[in-house]
């Protein structure tokens, strides 16, 4: 299996919206995330306009010769002098679960993240319900950190967010690890 992701174009915008608000996904993000068609084209024209400090993903897996878009994250600066980058936004398609592209499309935005862009940590939060996001958390070589108490209301009540960062020796005793 082939994985690989670039960063959204203007023709991502459709797939991106109904990835968004498919009922077995929108559940689980963050309600300030982008998901309607105008807000998420703004969303893609910010990453391809400051791609250092924003970026808007597409995952994909080969298929018989052609890529199909599988799922979406992305990544904000959360501070420029420490070189900090909040990760958020990872749904992957129904249709494509349980192939693990969450985690290789994951170890791909790091690796470009830390090595190509310089960034010194990146860090990520999930409500606590979100056992599958937690467990993704994990695999990717992400170190839990801590847990906001009832943090966010979502679904008519007070949920808690799950913190986790990574830094480059993370990544690599990950990496090593097989993750």
């Amino acid at each position: 299996m082939t994985v690989r992701i670039r960063r959204a174009e203007p023709a991502d915008a459709e797939f991106l919206v109904q990835l968004a608000t498919h009922e077995d996904v929108e559940p689980f993000m963050s309600v300030a995330r982008p998901s309607d068609l105008e807000s998420v084209r703004a969303d893609i024209e910010r990453s391809q306009a400051e791609p250092q400090e924003h970026g808007r993903f597409v995952i994909e897996l080969a298929d018989d010769g052609t890529w199909r878009r599988a799922g979406t994250m992305a990544f904000d600066v959360a501070n420029r002098r420490s070189r900090i980058a909040n990760l958020g936004g990872l749904a992957i398609h129904p249709e494509f679960r349980g192939l693990h592209l969450a985690d290789e499309g994951a170890r791909l935005l790091q690796k470009h993240l830390l090595f190509e862009l310089g960034f010194h940590r990146l860090q990520l939060e999930c409500y606590g319900f979100n056992e599958r996001a937690i467990r993704h958390a994990e695999r990717a070589g992400f170190v839990r950190e801590g847990v906001k108490r009832k943090a966010y209301w979502r679904h008519g009540e007070w949920v808690d967010g799950i913190l986790f960062g990574l830094v480059a020796e993370d990544f690599e005793r990950s990496d090593r690890n097989g993750a």
